[in-house]
């Protein structure tokens, strides 16, 4: 499954399966994405949340 994901490096195994588990396997699908609803899924932790924020307004 990790080697599918096309989200940033560095966020780690619980986020990326959080991610994938909804659905999300590239950083372009999370644009219309709410950050409560990312922080809502299990595995997604404040510094996950810090590292898609940076890739997104990259």
């Amino acid at each position: 499954m990790a080697n599918d994901l096309e989200l940033p490096a560095g966020l780690g195994k619980p986020a990326e399966r959080a991610l994938a588990g909804a659905g999300y396997t590239r950083l372009d699908q999370l644009t219309k994405v709410s950050e409560a609803e990312l922080h809502g899924l299990h595995g997604m932790g404040p510094k996950a949340l810090e590292r898609l924020r940076q890739a997104l307004a990259a």
